[in-house]
């Protein structure tokens, strides 16, 4: 019995052993709990004080307006071209955005949108052990605020120095930087109600093929509104989202066909679609309407765009006018502009014809009402028009308006008398060509004799006008010119009023303008109205313009223009329904030929030649040469017949000729009463002196007497029935237009 008791109580004694440790261990628990508790706890105390601290003192960055595309319209308000760079962008309100692209959006991208607080931590810390396993940034938990502020607040913003773009840079994907747009994502649902957040990120987001936001994208691959945006189409933007490259319908519609069906999946998931209208849906393919390329301008409208382009910028910048959401109303009249078209194409129609430009103004605001700049925008962007991408071509006697206008301005009477030769030397030192006097001659002898300085205008006579220019001096031709509105730069020489300096269609047009309302010049302009992306005025056109010449001395230089038309070297350009009045223009070997008339509504500058230049121009379209009488005049004459069509007949203004006494230092004697006008009758047809080319100094050079042009029918004389004015008066102008034909 005793030894049973003893290894009884030797039992016991083992059993009761680890009890003591675990009494031991349990104590320690005991005692020291707190740390198990307290420590975790701290820290996380001390991790969210931190990020409450970070939360207090961070603040949303001020973010520069969003890049958003320049919309151009025509006077009626037609789009025609959108400006933008890489960002094609325009901000609408959410109430322009379809209830079925909102769900569509939120069932992919944040199904709990409208239930968190900007962060899904489930996501969160998917995502985080997703990068974890990875050991890189594989995988986003991000909200569509989370998504927001990483493509519109987190990052930073640079400056091109150059167009002062400005540029937006996502910042790096590491795990500081989330953690940073999280606490950005909590900020900015404290800022913005859900509705305004959705907003901006549909607005926002890129949608592939260049469209930023909804209306971009609505506009890119169905040429429509973002409002007007079906379900199918809703779903497929949706469905972009994630990789707008991969899931492009224009470029990868079977790709994008897949990622479209998913996204009504969602839908339905969520309860945004009924199940049977998804599966019908995800039966049809993915079909697209995209616009036309934004950056590529139509083959003739692109040199009107073309130049109103050049015109934002230079007042507004690139950034602006790239990224500022312009509303840009133009002057351009789309039936014009068909109408200038038709009339190049009717007269230069054949293959390996010389091109055309023409420019039509208001001459009551300056407004550039159509423009022809060339062939084809998409083959050649040089446009003829405005000399961009090229050069400007010489006027030839088409310039000889400036003299004669300089001509009024110094008190020189139209009814002075000139000696007109068929070839002239001019001793003016101001004329020396290398030390030699200046040679010129007419295009024959028949356009010789005496001739007052109206008769010489209508008649284009060289000689007088080369003794003009003594009289008046070149500078102060220059100084016209530059005030009616020729931009380019001009040398004071005496080769000037014959046209041998590079000037465009844009300027001479302008500056006729000038002439066509009685002096008052209003700078060109394709600009009617630009408003800013705010609706904002930012310019309109100024229909007063500045007063450059005097009412009298413009309205002088138009009774005598008249005459070019009723009589003249233009009478292909005469419309028989109103009166007109213009000056033709032909450069030395037919290189380059110009009509430039007005109405006292419109004014419009026809040139013609080879793109290239110095091409001469002979056996085009049946005429064995091209001056500025032939196919200008026939293209300026189609035009303004279809431009003034229903529009009201208006007389010019008669001018005074009192006070305009002066005429040339040794005026010709005057005939004998019983002797007839000494202007002898001009070659057959109305032509003019091909103006020579501008001398290599600075002088004019002698330049040979071309061989006249021929022409089927004779041209008409002077009338000697009226005075040089009359015939200009609305009284007597259907008698001079009758008096001056020969059949």
């Amino acid at each position: 019995m005793a030894v049973d008791t003893a290894a009884k109580r030797g039992q016991r004694g083992r059993k009761h052993a680890p009890r003591r440790t675990r009494t031991k261990q349990n104590g320690f628990f005991r005692r020291f709990w707190w740390v198990f508790v307290a420590v975790p706890l701290v820290g996380f105390l001390a991790v969210f004080a931190a990020l409450f601290y970070v939360y207090a003192r961070l603040e949303l960055p001020v973010t520069p307006p969003p890049l958003q595309t320049t919309y151009v319209y025509d006077a009626d308000g037609n789009v025609i071209a959108t400006l933008h760079s890489t960002i094609d962008r325009t901000i609408i309100p959410l109430s322009d955005m379809p209830k079925t692209l909102r769900n569509a959006v939120i069932a992919v991208e944040d199904k709990g949108f409208y239930s968190h607080g900007g962060i899904d931590p489930v996501g969160i810390l998917r995502a985080a052990w997703n990068d974890l396993v990875s050991h890189h940034v594989v995988q986003g938990g991000s909200t569509i605020t989370q998504q927001l502020v990483k493509n519109v607040y987190a990052g930073h913003y640079i400056t091109d120095p150059d167009t002062n773009v400005t540029t937006y840079v996502v910042p790096p994907r590491t795990f500081g930087q989330k953690l940073r747009e999280a606490l950005l994502a909590v900020k900015l649902e404290q800022t913005y109600s859900k509705d305004q957040i959705l907003a901006k990120y549909l607005n926002t987001i890129y949608f592939g093929h260049g469209a930023y936001g909804v209306q971009a994208a609505a506009q890119t691959y169905w040429s429509k509104d973002a409002k007007d945006l079906t379900p199918l189409e809703s779903a497929t933007l949706a469905g972009a989202i994630t990789n707008p490259g991969a899931f492009d319908p224009i470029t990868n519609p079977a790709d994008s066909q897949v990622r479209r069906n998913f996204a009504l999946d969602r839908m339905v998931a969520t309860g945004s679609l009924d199940a049977a209208r998804a599966e019908q849906l995800k039966a049809k393919p993915v079909k697209t309407t995209p616009s036309a390329e934004q950056a590529q301008f139509p083959p003739k409208l692109g040199y009107f765009l073309d130049y109103t382009k050049r015109d934002l910028i230079a007042k507004y910048g690139e950034a602006k006018v790239f990224g500022g959401g312009l509303q840009v109303t133009t002057t351009l009249d789309q039936k014009l502009q068909q109408a200038a078209e038709q009339a190049v194409k009717t007269h230069l129609s054949t293959p390996g014809d010389p091109s055309a430009a023409l420019v039509a103004i208001d001459p009551r605001t300056g407004g550039v009402l159509a423009m022809v700049g060339g062939n084809n925008f998409q083959k050649s962007e040089v446009n003829l028009a405005t000399g961009d991408g090229g050069t400007g071509r010489q006027a030839g006697s088409a310039f000889k308006a400036f003299t004669l206008t300089a001509a009024m301005e110094a008190r020189i009477s139209l009814n002075s008398r000139w000696n007109g030769p068929s070839q002239i030397t001019i001793p003016d030192p101001r004329c020396l060509t290398n030390g030699a006097p200046w040679q010129l001659s007419n295009a024959s002898d028949s356009e010789s004799g005496t001739f007052t300085l109206e008769q010489a205008t209508e008649h284009s006579v060289n000689t007088v006008f080369a003794q003009v220019v003594t009289v008046v001096g070149p500078d102060a031709v220059v100084d016209v010119a530059h005030r009616m509105g020729i931009e380019t730069p001009l040398q004071p020489v005496c080769s000037i009023t014959l046209g041998t300096q590079e000037v465009t269609p844009l300027d001479m047009t302008d500056a006729y303008a000038t002439l066509a309302a009685r002096g008052w010049r209003h700078k060109a302009t394709p600009l009617a109205q630009v408003t800013d992306a705010t609706g904002g005025v930012l310019d309109s056109i100024n229909t007063r313009g500045k007063q450059v010449l005097d009412t009298n001395d413009a309205d002088l230089v138009t009774s005598a223009l008249q005459t070019v038309v009723i009589g003249g070297t233009g009478t292909n350009a005469r419309l028989f329904d109103r009166p007109v009045a213009g000056k033709t223009g032909t450069t030395q070997n037919y290189v380059d030929a110009w009509f430039c008339g007005y109405t006292p509504q419109l004014t419009t500058c026809v040139w013609v030649g080879y793109p290239q230049g110095q091409v001469s121009m002979t056996n085009i379209e049946g005429y064995p040469a091209v001056f500025g009488g032939t196919i200008p005049a026939l293209i300026w004459h189609d035009f303004m017949t279809e431009a003034l069509a229903g529009k009201p007949v208006l007389d010019f203004h008669q001018p005074s000729l009192q006070g305009y006494t002066a005429g040339p230092p040794t005026p010709p004697p005057a005939p004998a009463p019983s002797v007839s006008p000494t202007v002898k009758p001009p070659k057959p047809s109305p032509t003019e002196t091909p103006s020579p080319s501008p001398s290599p100094s600075p002088s004019p050079s002698p330049s040979p007497s071309p061989s006249p042009s021929p022409s089927p029918s004779p041209s008409p004389s002077p009338s000697p029935t009226l005075s040089p004015t009359a015939a200009a008066r609305p009284e007597n102008r259907w008698l001079a237009s009758f008096a001056s034909l020969r059949w």
